[in-house]
């Protein structure tokens, strides 16, 4: 019997209750074609519905792609994520506390899948402990609706972990690049692996069906057996892809072949950063940076560090990599996040992670929305607004040393950087810095434990945390500290001895001191 069916016909599949992951990140290895199939069936008959949907990272373009399909009351019952803010409709269900919502690190889900195939309890790891996750917090519940605790506090040879149970997948929806009538799978021109594998295994060991949307379909057994990334003894259907719009390579574009790695574009073609806050904040960011350091860059302001270090022809003494699993090359930003150019290397995400958790990042370079006073980190939540923590958790509680950047204030920053000098032109409507962040989505008193090294950089002041404290460390060329630092924050900073000014060379147009700079360390 053949396996390939319509969109249609698998989402007729789907049973009412049903337990549904997906292996994606942006529109990456997302089957967009069988999501408007789902989404579809159910406004013409309310099936299925009560689903339970389950994916590592943020899925979709933060428009109207992605997993903000299946954001339709009564179609989803409880949603467990990495991320949840490009996912508009799903997150108003969560805001007005009609579905239940876990919030779990990216990390964990995607290993978990591996637990599920395994059939093994669960999974045992310090991730996520002194954060929103942990269950003396808030036990990942991101609403008033969602009530059942999915993460336990367990204590192992004396020391504390976090517990996260397996639970049985019903559904897995993968993608690929060329299916074999066999439902054997390559990913020729995917940017990235992601975790099809060991989700389709979860779901086949469950008893669960796995579907597999792909461009093209070939002959039984004429595919390379090296380049079948998921076996077809673990695809049952086959959708083939009608339209380019419903298989995007990234939330983009639908094919760079760079990103597939068939050709290694010249750095000099990304383009350098206009001398704004974004490139001041990633010029002093990157000057934390070694000599063969192992890099992972966040999605927004870090990625100026990529630039900043392409731009300065530095890249080539770091390792840049990506939780979605590059490594080396050049990360991309938005609206390709978790792709590179010219990446040596492409793992799957869950052997990523592995190596991530494990402390092999030497330096993290992350976004930065809200901190306090004890050195927390909050990304994920504001007031009752939900975004998400996606691989923050694992890679900030992992990494050496994690630097998180981001402006002073946000909501209309405007600034002026001239003569090697910074001049505020207008403040941010909304403050950083303050007493309490709404959601510890990075623990201070954690990373003091641990010894970690932190460091929080801004365009007009650099503070690390020292003795349990956000310490000021140094203030920009330009800056008055009373008016322009002290006035916009909510308590008041321990000021270091030795308060330095910021290097006055990284607020010139041209700078070219970083490979020195990096070389300098080695």
């Amino acid at each position: 019997m053949s396996k390939v069916k319509t969109a249609d016909e698998v989402a007729g599949l789907i049973k009412d209750g049903a337990t549904v992951g997906a292996s994606a990140m942006g529109l990456a290895g997302w089957p967009e074609e069988v999501a408007q199939a789902i989404e579809r069936r159910f406004l013409v008959s309310g099936h299925p519905r009560g689903l339970t949907l389950v994916h590592g990272s943020a899925t979709g373009d933060w428009k109207d792609r992605g997993v903000t399909r299946l954001g339709h009351e009564g179609l989803v019952k409880r949603w467990i994520a990495g991320h949840m803010g490009s996912a508009a409709n799903m997150v108003r269900l969560v805001e007005e506390n009609k579905i239940e919502a876990y919030n779990l690190p990216q990390g964990v889900i995607v290993q978990l899948w591996r637990e599920i195939a395994a059939k093994r309890p669960g999974l045992i790891t310090k991730v996520g402990l002194g954060t929103f996750v942990d269950p003396r917090v808030e036990g990942a519940k991101m609403n008033a609706k969602t009530t059942e605790d999915i993460v336990k506090l367990i204590e192992l040879e004396g020391e504390e972990y976090l517990f996260y149970k397996t639970f049985p997948v019903d559904v897995a929806l993968i993608r690929g690049t060329v299916a074999d009538e066999n439902g054997n799978l390559t990913m020729d021109k995917e940017g990235m692996l992601l975790e099809a594998l060991p989700l389709a295994q979860a779901a086949k060991n469950s008893g669960g069906i796995v579907i597999a949307q792909v461009e093209y379909l070939a002959k039984a057994g004429t595919l390379h057996p090296k380049k079948v990334k998921v076996p077809g003894i673990l695809v049952d259907y086959i959708v083939i892809s009608s339209k380019p719009e419903y298989h995007f390579q990234t939330e983009g574009t639908y094919y760079n072949p760079a990103f597939a790695g068939e050709i290694k574009v010249p750095l000099a073609s990304v383009p350098p950063l206009p001398l704004d806050e974004r490139k001041i904040i990633g010029r002093r960011a990157a000057m934390e940076l070694s000599r063969g350091a192992i890099v992972n860059l966040g999605v927004g302001i870090p990625t100026g560090v990529a630039a900043v270090a392409a731009e300065e022809r530095a890249v080539d003494l770091i390792v840049l990599t990506t939780e979605a699993g590059s490594v080396g090359g050049v990360p991309a930003s938005q609206p390709h996040f978790g792709h590179a150019y010219n990446a040596e290397a492409v793992i799957e995400q869950h052997s990523q992670f592995d190596f991530y958790d494990g402390g092999g990042i030497d330096v993290a370079f992350l976004g930065l929305a809200q901190v306090d006073q004890d050195g927390n980190v909050n990304v994920s939540k504001f007031g009752s607004r939900v975004m998400g923590c996606g691989g923050f958790i694992n890679i900030s509680q992992s990494s050496k040393k994690v630097v998180f950047c981001g402006t002073f204030t946000a909501g209309g920053l405007k600034v002026k950087v001239e003569d090697g000098k910074l001049a505020i032109l207008q403040e941010g409507r909304n403050k950083k810095f303050l007493e309490k962040v709404d959601q510890i989505t990075f623990s201070g008193r954690y990373a003091q434990k641990a010894n970690q090294q932190v460091v929080y950089v801004t365009e007009r002041a650099v503070f690390g945390l020292e003795e349990g404290r956000i310490t000021l460390l140094e203030v920009a060329p330009g800056v008055d500290l009373e008016k322009d630092i002290l006035a916009h924050m909510d308590f008041k900073p321990r000021i270091s001895p030795d308060l330095k000014i910021m290097p006055p060379e990284i607020f010139l147009p041209q700078w070219g001191l970083l490979r020195q700079i990096i070389e300098t360390k080695s």
